[in-house]
Formats: C-alpha cells, sequence, structure tokens
C-alpha cells in the first residue's frame, strides 16, 4: 500500500476552485484515502426487502460509527432486518468524502457527521440526501501537547489539526477560534493559529513527533493523542446545552429514499435496535467495535484508549436536529458556508414509525423537514 501524502498540499492545490465555499465536495476528499471496498456481512438469508439484491453503505473506522460497527456484524441487526438483501460496505475516512460517494451513487447509505451533511445538502440546492435518523452525540476533544498549550490563551501562533477540510471537528475548530477573536482563513488553514487538515489515522503520529501542537478530532482518535501524552483542553460537549450535540447522523440518497423506502426502513430499524443494543450490553458492544476496528484499520485498540473513547460517546435515535441549527450557524461563522436555508434536510417519518413500533417517543425535526 503505498504511502498516504498529507492533506495540506492537496488543500492548497483546490483552493483556487473553492470561489464558492459551499462547494467544499468537488476535491476528491480533500486528500483522505479512497474508500475501502469491506465487502460488508453476508445476507442473513430470506426474501429480499424490496426485491432488492444489494444496498451499499458508508461509514468510518471510528468510535462515534459505533451504531454501524456493531449492527453490520455478521449476526448484527441491520443485515437481520436486510434479510435476503446483501449489505456492501465501504469505510470512509472523513465526512466528505462519503458525501462525494453518495452523490456520485457509489453508497446509497452513510452515517456522516453534519457539517458534510449540511455542505452536501446545500450543495446540491437540497436535492441530493436526507437525514433519517441519528447514530451518536460526543465524543469529540481539543486535546493538546501540555508542554506547548496550557490554556486556550496559549493557541495563538500554534498549529493545530483537523480531520479534513470542512469536516464536522474543523466546523467546530474553526468557530471556536473565531469566538476566541482569532482569524483563520477557511480555505488555507492560515491565521492566528494554523489549521492543518491531516487524516485521522496520522495525526496521532504527526503530534507525537511535534509536528502538531494537537488536534480537534473524535473518537477513538482524541483518546488515542491522550494515550500519547497529549491533555484535553476542551471536550466539545462543554460547549452544548446538556452536554449533547449531533456527531454521527445516517443519510441516504434522497432518489434511493423514494425507490426503496422499505430497505431504508430496515436499515434504520436495525439502527435503532443496535442502539438500544449497545445500551443494554456495553462490554460486548466495545468488543465488537474493536473487532471492527481490527478489521478496518489493521489493529484493534488498546483497552484504555477503547474504554476511555466509548465512555465520551452516547448511541442516539435522535438527529437532534437542534444542534445541527446551531452547526451550520458556526459553518457561516467560520467562512466554510454561505448562509442557506437547511429546510427538507430532515424526513424522519421512516424513523418515528419504527420508534413508536419499539414502543419509544418521536423525536423533532426542528422545523427542518419537508
Amino acid at each position: 500500500m503505498a504511502a498516504r501524502k498529507s492533506a495540506r498540499p492537496r488543500v492548497l492545490r483546490t483552493t483556487a476552485a473553492l470561489v464558492a465555499l459551499p462547494l467544499l465536495l468537488t476535491a476528491c476528499g480533500y486528500g483522505s484515502k479512497a474508500p475501502q471496498d469491506k465487502g460488508g456481512p453476508a445476507a442473513a438469508g430470506g426474501k429480499k426487502v424490496d426485491g432488492l439484491g444489494q444496498v451499499k453503505v458508508g461509514y468510518f473506522g471510528n468510535v462515534t460509527h459505533a451504531t454501524p460497527l456493531v449492527g453490520l456484524r455478521k449476526d448484527g441487526e441491520i443485515p437481520k432486518e436486510l434479510g435476503g438483501t446483501k449489505v456492501s460496505t465501504q469505510v470512509f475516512n472523513a465526512g466528505p468524502a462519503a458525501i462525494e460517494a453518495l452523490n456520485a451513487k457509489a453508497v446509497d447509505m452513510a452515517w456522516v457527521g453534519p457539517s458534510p451533511a449540511i455542505n452536501g445538502y446545500t450543495k446540491s440546492g437540497g436535492k441530493n440526501l436526507k437525514i433519517v435518523a441519528g447514530a451518536t452525540s460526543g465524543g469529540a476533544s481539543l486535546v493538546v501537547d501540555p508542554k506547548k498549550v496550557k490554556s486556550v490563551d496559549d493557541l495563538k501562533g500554534k498549529q493545530i489539526a483537523t480531520p479534513q477540510l470542512g469536516n464536522t471537528q474543523d466546523v467546530a475548530l474553526l468557530n471556536y477560534l473565531a469566538g476566541k477573536g482569532h482569524k483563520v482563513s477557511p480555505e488555507t488553514g492560515k491565521g492566528d493559529v494554523s489549521v492543518l487538515r491531516q487524516d485521522n489515522k496520522e495525526i496521532p503520529t504527526t503530534f507525537q513527533q511535534g509536528g502538531i501542537d494537537g488536534a480537534w478530532v473524535p473518537e477513538p482518535t482524541a483518546s488515542n493523542l491522550v494515550a500519547k501524552g497529549g491533555k484535553v483542553l476542551l471536550n466539545e460537549k462543554k460547549l452544548w446545552k446538556d452536554g449533547k450535540f449531533v456527531t454521527t447522523n445516517l443519510v441516504v440518497r434522497q432518489d434511493f429514499l423514494k425507490k426503496h423506502p422499505d430497505v431504508v426502513e430496515a436499515v434504520v430499524r436495525g439502527s435503532v435496535r443496535t442502539n438500544a443494543w449497545i445500551g443494554d450490553h456495553p462490554d460486548e458492544a466495545k468488543k465488537h467495535i474493536n473487532t471492527a476496528l481490527e478489521r478496518d484499520a489493521g489493529k484493534p485498540l488498546p483497552q484504555p484508549v477503547l474504554d476511555s473513547a466509548f465512555k465520551d460517546i452516547e448511541v442516539t435515535d435522535d438527529p437532534l436536529a437542534s444542534t445541527l441549527k446551531q452547526e451550520a450557524a458556526h459553518a457561516v461563522k467560520a467562512g466554510l458556508l454561505k448562509k442557506s436555508g437547511l429546510k427538507g434536510i430532515y424526513d424522519l417519518s421512516i424513523l418515528n414509525r419504527v420508534l413508536k413500533g419499539e414502543g419509544k417517543p418521536a423525536v423533532d425535526e426542528a422545523g427542518l423537514g419537508d
């Protein structure tokens, strides 16, 4: 396997094309590695849902994607619900690349963060995707080298990494820095604080070698940095009411939703049942997560890192729509998004039908449904 190059040079080469910042999805993943086709679990057997032979889904090899990591295992709830319809999986490194694959119809559904979903939706004029369910809240932190950064006042002049230009943690960092009065170019990452966009898998090595002073990253990268001597300067939960904010959603192509609603419902039902199972069996869930991470990343997490990362997330069926509104506002403030309406980004009708069948309360679209 060829070594991956840093994302930064490719970002800079792409900058000239970013005339309108909502077009953050035009480059090929902004330097992220091409998606890995993992094949997916074998079909559970039985009748194909809606007569469909396979459904193509995407996710990330992050603990914040606990729902697919656990639910897509061989005997997981999602394959069970799909019966004879096989799940074909692809693993992405960050959200913009996953949205790009969704637009290209390389995947039908994907678990992604809010910022790429917002960017994708606005870029397409509201025609490419729908958020159909939640998955995870929390699980993102700003971790720093305590010898170089002792407080937020020390961030000026430092270099902080994020996983990808325009991804959820990138938006969170730029918004936070803007709120502290720091000026940073959203395209190049240059300014009072230097923002380096780099693959999640590469960030711990760069941190350990002293190439960055910190990183705003999801789990398990945050806990991995702590294990390498980093210190959590800010857990993003502290910036949100009740510590809840959307980290991962389940999105679907609009054309696929229209043509195969029963398949979407099967995946949503499997996700809801997976989340319930994770809540009831946390220790077993962690084992399944680590098995999936070993498969997708080549090695499992050390137990202390896994325990720390898992503790910081909350699986949730609720997509926390009101926090998506705020994250969109953050992207505008950071200069990564022109103000644009999000009306219609949600279709929670299937989710609420599933929740009712499971004896659970409905969730709200925060005025962003059709």
